[in-house]
């Protein structure tokens, strides 16, 4: 099933899932049905994070091309609350944010386009998050946005001061500050 968000091109995925008494199965990731339903994107990486506490941010994330990177991204154990922010220059939803809850339980797979911000905060202790990449990591090409910009004004549902952050998610620079590498392209 896929679902758009307020943000276009930011989608919702839920696979079928198939359940008995042994439990349950679904297919998380599928080219072809993905192609059928218009996406296209082809990942050439997984990650995944883990996280020990609730309240851990990780994000706002991005990568400039040419080593720009969509993400598909779903929770093992645990949840998140997933944030995308449109960082294309001329887009009509520039700056604005979206937030899907993703979870074990859920089954939801949220699809964030290269252009996007990207983060998300643990809800619980011990999460643990994997997620598909079109493009290898690049460390030349990262970049970050702080997580309690005032400009974006992400209600992450846990006041700032109690954010867990790594060292480089805590000194990123301010969404005003940001010179996007990305630009808008209108569909036809």
């Amino acid at each position: 099933m896929l679902e758009p968000t307020t943000l276009p091109g930011v989608q919702i995925i839920t696979p079928r899932v198939f359940a008995d008494n042994r439990g349950a199965f679904c297919e998380t990731y599928n080219a072809d049905t993905l192609a059928a339903l218009g996406i296209d994107t082809v990942f050439v990486q997984d990650n995944q994070s883990w996280s020990h506490d609730a309240g851990t941010i990780r994000g706002l994330h991005f990568q400039t091309p040419p080593s720009a990177q969509a993400k598909l991204v779903r929770v093992l154990v645990g949840e998140i609350w997933d944030v995308a922010v449109d960082i294309r220059a001329g887009s009509p939803t520039y700056g604005q944010w979206t937030g899907v809850t993703l979870s074990a339980g859920n089954n939801r797979q949220l699809l964030i386009p290269a252009g996007f911000l990207h983060g998300f905060v643990t809800r619980v202790p011990d999460c643990l998050v994997a997620y598909k990449c079109s493009n290898v990591y690049a460390p030349a090409c990262e970049g970050a946005v702080r997580f309690d910009d005032p400009d974006l004004a992400i209600d992450w549902g846990i006041p700032a001061a109690d954010a867990v952050l790594s060292d480089k998610d805590a000194a990123a620079g301010s969404f005003a500050d940001l010179k996007t590498p990305f630009t808008y392209e209108a569909s036809a």
